[in-house]
C-alpha cells in the first residue's frame, strides 16, 4: 500500500474514532473529553527525562508519538481540537508537524505554553491521561467507565490501523533479517542490536520496547534486558524479539535461528514453527483465544514426545502434571496496537491454568493479536521436574545439552479477518 493510500485511509479512521468517542461519551454522560499526550518524567534526582512515547488514546487519534505536553479535546459535533506544545527553545528541537490530509479533520493550533487549552460551552468533561499533568485541569480525571469504554474503541482496528501495523512488520522484518545475518556472521548481542536498528532506520528510543536479543542461554530468559559486546566462542542459538513503531502502531515479532551445526536445536526449532503455523491457521472469528493456547500445549506435549526430551507420559498426561508448563510458561500471545500489549484484552481473569495469559476474548473481525508459541529450556523450572517424582520421564542429559541454547520462541502479528485471518508477519517475509 502506498503512502497516499495509507493517508486517505487515517481521514477514515478518524471519522470512525469520533463516531465511536461521541457513543462512549454520551453513553457516560460527557460532553468534552480531554485527552493528555503525556511527557516523559524526570529521573529521581537528576535532571534527565525517561523515554517518551506518548499516551495510547492521544496516539490512538494522531499517532504523534513524539509530541509531548499536547492536548486533544473531543466534542459530539465538533471538529478534535488538537493543541500542540511548540516553546521557542535553543536547548532542544521542538517537533514540527509536516502537512497530511488528516489535519483537514481537526482544529490545529500551537501553544508555548504546557496547560491545556482554554475552551468553552462544556458542561461535563472528563480528563484522561498521566495523572501527575493533571493537576489544576478542571473536570473528572480517568473516569474508570469512560476510560473501560474508550479502552473497547481500540479492540476492533480501522483499516488505516491494520495498514499501519502491515507497514510496522515490513520495516521489522528487515530489521530481523539483518540481525539473523549478523549472528550467523559470529556478532555479539551489541552488534545484533546495532545491525537491527541500521535495517529498521528507527532508533531503540522510538521503537515499541526494548529488543530482546538473547544469544544461546539468554535465549532462555523471557524479557532478557542485556546486550553483550563479546561473541560467545560458540555461537549457538538467537532469539531475537523486536519491533518498531510506525506512525504509532506497533509491531511484535520474534523469530530464533539456530547456530551452525546445531541439528538437534534446529530439529526442534523447526517442529516449532510447524506448530506455529497451526496456531495462526486457528485465528478466525468465533475462535476462543484461550483455546489456541491449550491447543500450544497440546502441540508442544507431542514436541517434546518426538524429541526424546520426556518420555512414558501420553500428551494429554504431560499437560495436566504441568511438564508442558515448564517448558512454555508465557501466554501465547496478546492484543496488538497503539501499545504493544493492547487494551481491553481481559474482560474476565485469565483461566487458572493459563495464569500469564494477556487475552481471554473470543476472536472478531478487525482484532489483531500475536502467536508466539514457545519451548524453553529454563532450569529455575525444570529443576523441580527433574527432581520430583515425574523427573524419571524426562532426559537430562538432553536438557543438560540444550539447556545452553537457551530456548526457542517464534511470534507472528495477525489480523482476524471476516473469514478467517492475514498473517502480516509472514506477509511481510514474502
Amino acid at each position: 500500500m502506498s503512502e497516499s493510500e495509507r493517508l486517505a485511509l487515517q481521514v477514515e479512521h478518524v471519522k470512525a474514532l469520533q463516531g465511536r468517542y461521541e457513543e462512549a461519551m454520551v453513553a457516560q454522560g460527557y460532553d468534552g473529553l480531554l485527552i493528555s499526550s503525556g511527557a516523559a518524567p524526570m529521573q529521581y534526582g537528576d535532571d534527565q527525562g525517561w523515554t517518551f512515547q506518548g499516551y495510547g488514546p492521544f496516539l490512538h487519534w494522531t499517532g504523534l508519538a513524539g509530541f509531548e505536553h499536547a492536548w486533544l479535546l473531543i466534542r459530539p459535533g465538533h471538529k478534535p481540537l488538537l493543541s500542540l506544545y511548540q516553546p521557542v527553545d535553543f536547548w532542544h528541537a521542538t517537533l514540527e508537524l509536516t502537512p497530511e490530509p488528516w489535519h483537514q479533520e481537526f482544529q490545529l493550533v500551537f501553544s508555548e505554553s504546557r496547560e491545556a487549552p482554554e475552551f468553552d460551552g462544556v458542561n461535563q468533561l472528563a480528563v484522561i491521561g498521566d495523572p501527575s499533568l493533571l493537576t489544576g485541569v478542571p473536570g473528572s480525571h480517568n473516569p474508570e467507565p469512560l476510560c473501560a469504554a474508550l479502552d473497547e474503541t481500540r479492540v476492533h482496528k480501522t483499516a488505516y490501523e491494520i495498514a499501519c501495523l502491515a507497514k510496522a512488520n515490513v520495516l521489522a522484518v528487515a530489521g530481523h533479517r539483518a540481525a539473523r545475518d549478523a549472528f550467523l556472521a559470529g556478532a555479539s548481542e551489541f552488534d545484533i542490536n546495532l545491525a537491527y536498528q541500521q535495517a529498521t532506520r528507527q532508533r531503540e528510543a522510538q521503537a515499541p520496547y526494548h529488543s530482546i536479543i538473547g544469544v544461546n542461554e539468554h535465549a532462555g530468559t523471557l524479557h532478557y534486558q542485556y546486550y553483550d559486546t563479546a561473541t560467545p566462542p560458540k555461537s549457538r542459538s538467537l532469539l531475537i524479539d523486536a519491533g518498531v513503531r510506525y506512525r504509532g502502531y506497533c509491531s511484535d515479532i520474534t523469530r530464533t535461528t539456530a547456530g551452525v551445526g546445531e541439528g538437534r536445536f534446529s530439529a526442534l526449532l523447526q517442529g516449532l514453527e510447524q506448530l506455529q503455523f497451526r496456531l495462526c491457521d486457528m485465528v478466525a472469528p468465533g475462535v476462543e483465544y484461550v483455546d489456541i493456547h491449550r491447543r500450544t500445549h497440546q502441540g508442544l506435549a507431542a514436541l517434546l514426545s518426538a524429541a526424546g526430551l520426556v518420555s512414558g507420559l501420553d500428551e494429554e498426561e504431560m499437560v495436566a502434571e504441568g511438564i508442558t508448563r515448564a517448558f512454555f510458561p508465557h501466554g501465547i500471545g496478546h492484543f496488538l496496537g497503539v501499545q504493544v500489549h493492547d487494551v481491553a484484552g481481559k474482560p474476565v481473569p485469565p483461566p487458572s491454568d493459563a495464569p500469564f495469559l494477556r487475552l481471554t476474548r473470543t476472536l472478531e473481525p478487525g482484532m489483531v493479536v500475536t502467536i508466539e508459541p514457545g519451548l524453553y529450556f529454563i532450569p529455575s523450572l525444570l529443576e523441580p521436574l527433574l527432581t520430583g517424582p515425574l523427573g524419571h520421564h524426562l532426559n537430562r542429559e538432553l536438557l543438560d545439552e540444550l539447556q545452553g541454547c537457551g530456548g526457542i520462541r517464534i511470534e507472528d502479528n495477525v489480523v482476524v479477518t471476516d473469514t478467517g485471518n492475514r498473517n502480516l508477519t509472514r506477509e511481510a517475509e514474502s
